[in-house]
């Protein structure tokens, strides 16, 4: 079974109560966006950190990508907030 592994940051990691998890990798064709409501879908602290996905900001390889980039064959997934300066 190929695996995705998923981090979490800040607040994110926060709600849903820990760092990382694997999990299987999606068809290759599938969107980060789609990954992302799937978690949301468990409920609880998933869904109040991934339920709105203009609060996201995702690295996918350790390379921003807009949400709706393709899975592919993509080894890391990283879910955290939009980072601001100041």
């Amino acid at each position: 079974m190929a695996t995705l592994k998923i981090l979490y940051f800040a607040w994110v990691r926060e709600l849903i109560g820990r760092d990382d998890e694997e999990v299987e990798r999606p068809a290759p064709d599938s969107s980060i966006a789609s990954l992302i409501e799937r978690l949301a879908n468990r409920g609880g602290g998933y869904a109040e950190a991934l339920g709105d996905h203009q609060r996201l900001r995702v690295a996918l390889d350790q390379r921003f990508v807009p949400l709706e980039t393709t899975i592919g064959q993509a080894r890391e997934l990283a879910i955290f907030p939009p980072v601001t300066g100041g």
